[in-house]
């Protein structure tokens, strides 16, 4: 059985988003209910990591950005854009949520943990160097991205991002570097419009950026397709030296933001893949950071399922997945073969 830590903080809870906003602090709430009915939470070891420094948040974003956000809290609150809340505690909330992946990787590195789940909030994965939005204040990954290159001197670090919306906000920071391999599996058209296949970088970072833009309904088949076919071979020749995902949720077929079919058992068999490679490249180190997911039961689910890879142990949950189209099948194929198209310049996957 493995080290793993699921990271977490009643302040996260103090991110107040308002009334009906899909991103709210009961998320936390059901899967932290979910990881203790499931025995999860004896199996790991819970931490409340400490916060991010703010010149650990300007290795990403400006102090111009970090300023806003802060004087917006400390006045009472308001919006970075429509979808995107700020309240009294969200400052403090995403201080610590970015201090979950640095804390993480503090600990990996000196041998204290395998590897870590960050069920932490505000999420971050939309928010670009100078602008939070997609309900994405600070973009938590690209922070810890950035501090493992600094301080550890890693090299190369494998971003993997299955939410069921384009991480934007990483790809943008990152789109014209080659230390940062960013990979995106997402829903296609949908928010936030980017990632399509032949976005694959530029300059020097041109082949470091991967999209799968799925249609509607796309499932397991395709996603796994995905994994075998083009990231797992892409990463073996990227030879990381840290694993993260943004893992969202909103992917599964309960969910009411997105429109894909997949289940807490298709993150189980993502994240042992990724699980595979990390022990295979990069010592194990993997840190898995929560972005979207918005049916309760479903993220729950989700979550469960993705830490139960983490630890190594057996999960049985019953999901009942609606029929399927299988039309929209066919056509996630078809993006996977695109993207194979489109990236066979830089790499081999023959």
């Amino acid at each position: 059985m493995r080290r793993t830590a699921v990271y977490y903080d009643p302040l996260f809870l103090g991110h107040d988003t308002g009334i009906g906003h899909p991103e709210r602090a009961e998320r936390l709430e059901a899967s932290m209910k979910m990881l203790e009915k499931t025995g999860l939470a004896e199996r790991v070891e819970i931490i409340a990591p400490r916060d991010a420094r703010v010149e650990e948040i300007e290795l990403v974003h400006p102090p111009s950005h970090i300023e806003k956000v802060r004087k917006m809290a400390e006045s009472g609150g308001g919006y970075l854009d429509m979808d995107t809340p700020v309240s009294p505690r969200s400052y403090e909330a995403a201080l610590r949520s970015a201090g979950a992946g640095l804390d993480a990787l503090e600990r990996i590195m000196a041998g204290e943990l395998d590897n870590a789940f960050l069920l932490a909030r505000p999420p971050g994965h939309h928010a670009t160097s100078s602008r939070g939005m997609g309900f994405c204040l600070f973009n938590n990954n690209a922070i810890t991205a950035r501090y493992a290159l600094k301080r550890y001197g890693l090299e190369r670090v494998l971003i993997v991002d299955w939410d069921g919306h384009h991480g934007n906000g990483i790809q943008d920071i990152f789109y014209a570097h080659r230390d940062v391999l960013y990979v995106s599996t997402h829903q296609y058209p949908h928010y936030p419009g980017s990632g399509y296949v032949t976005e694959v970088g530029t300059g020097e970072g041109e082949g470091y950026t991967v999209n799968f833009p799925f249609p509607a309904g796309t499932g397991e088949k395709a996603y796994l397709k995905a994994f075998e076919e083009v990231i797992i071979p892409v990463a073996r020749q990227y030879k990381p030296r840290l694993i993260l995902v943004s893992a969202g949720y909103d992917g599964h077929f309960s969910d009411p933001l997105c429109s894909m079919r997949l289940t807490s058992g298709s993150y189980r068999k993502m994240a042992e893949s990724l699980l595979g490679l990390a022990e295979e490249l990069c010592e194990g180190r993997i840190i898995v950071a929560l972005e979207g997911g918005y049916n309760l039961m479903g993220l729950a689910a989700s979550v469960a399922s993705t830490v139960a890879a983490l630890v190594g142990v057996e999960l049985e949950l019953h999901e009942e997945l609606p029929s399927r189209d299988l039309l929209e099948t066919e056509r996630g194929l078809d993006v996977v073969e695109a993207a194979k198209s489109a990236l066979s310049p830089y790499w081999d996957l023959a």
